[in-house]
């Protein structure tokens, strides 16, 4: 087995900050070349991508992830893009979440490769755009390679998906997540003269305690119940004897595959302005972020994928769709995908850091992974 670390650490050196490549996806395409991937590098708006192919025989099996990472912070005991290991962690920005997962593909399919070419194709979609908008990242290029006819049979991401222990987790989907802001506009007025004024206070709580009424569903298969959240309500007003003019709320919903966000936003609006009408107060929505919930269907590709990683790390895992979102979602729309990557016990955070050899075992369950992929 190829080692990862020494891939992982140049890729932790670049400072990569979404959406700022700084070096990163060089630093992999210098890694695969030699390997007989050919590169292609797609930039939209600010962020640069990567996509690597080896082979043009079907089928297609792709290697996912980022190399952008969160701000660092501040309070780190060393610099966060001078990678160290310490106590056999290797401590700096993206070694969770989720450089150490890249180099530990990379090593992988290097391994497998020694055996030989496989029959078939190996590939690697690589974004700078994860962490942020991730619109001009997976999204982009996923159409771009489409419009190009590429074709993508299968996908595993690395996202740090396991918990207790490295492998005990394996996503075959994720929930959806809607970000609302509901807004109220009425009329400012003086307390004591209430048919005066038009109070958006009034209408805010009742659209909220119906919005918080309705059971969304009961699950979903491989999904808990979908879930509403009011995460903050605003007035902003100082004085006690004053009716004010508005209000706001922002309000999130993490659903499973039985709702879409049109739908739902529908709910919300409709919900909103039949409240508003009763107390003659105006409503608009502000939708800051939106994401489809995906799922794939529990069979012989996860089935693939738990081998691999009993293999791998001696204990089969547990299929899961908790968590927040990623680009799967995305990858989801042209082929079955999963993730399956490190501990994300530290992922952004101060002093991010894995063990060095979850990093080397990761890398042998890649390794599984294309093995059995094209036995």
């Amino acid at each position: 087995m190829d080692d990862p670390i020494p891939l992982a650490q140049a890729l932790m050196r670049a400072p990569s900050v979404t959406p700022v490549e700084a070096g990163a996806l060089d630093v992999i395409e210098t890694a695969l070349k030699p390997l007989g991937f050919r590169i292609r590098r797609y930039k939209f708006g600010a962020v640069d991508n990567l996509y690597a192919r080896l082979g043009d025989a079907a089928p297609n099996f792709c290697f996912a992830g980022h190399v952008d990472v969160v701000p660092p912070g501040e309070g780190w005991a060393s610099d966060p893009f001078d990678p160290q290991i310490r106590d056999g962690m290797i401590y700096g920005r993206g070694a969770a979440d989720m450089k150490t997962a890249i180099a530990a593909m990379v090593a992988g399919a290097q391994s497998f490769l020694r055996g030989g070419a496989p029959k078939g194709s190996i590939s690697f979609l690589l974004t700078c755009d994860e962490e942020g908008p991730a619109v001009d990242g997976t999204k982009a290029v996923l159409e771009a390679l489409q419009a190009e006819g590429e074709k993508i049979d299968h996908c595993l991401v690395g996202e740090p998906t396991s918990d207790a222990y490295v492998g005990d987790i394996i996503k075959n989907g994720r929930r959806g997540s809607l970000n609302v802001v509901i807004s109220m506009e009425g009329k400012q007025g003086h307390v004591a003269y209430p048919q005066r004024a038009r109070n958006p206070v009034t209408a805010m709580i009742e659209t909220l305690a119906a919005l918080k009424a309705r059971t969304l569903d009961d699950g979903a298969p491989g999904f808990d119940a979908s879930n509403l959240e009011v995460t903050s309500v605003d007035v902003g007003n100082a004085a006690h004897n004053v009716i004010p003019q508005k209000a706001s709320a922002k309000l999130n919903i993490r659903f499973n595959t039985h709702h879409t966000p049109e739908a739902l936003l529908a709910w919300i609006d409709e919900t909103a302005g039949a409240a508003g009408a009763r107390y003659g107060v105006g409503h608009s929505l502000a939708v800051t972020s939106r994401s489809v919930a995906f799922y794939t269907d529990p069979g012989p590709f996860t089935d693939l994928l738990c081998a691999a990683v009993a293999e791998a790390f001696g204990k089969a895992p547990a299929l899961s769709t908790t968590g927040g979102t990623s680009d799967a979602r995305y990858i989801r729309e042209m082929c079955p995908v999963a993730e399956l990557g490190l501990r994300n016990e530290t992922a952004h955070m101060v002093d991010e850091h894995v063990a060095v050899e979850d990093v080397r075992t990761l890398a042998r369950a890649y390794e599984a992974v294309l093995r059995r992929y094209f036995a």
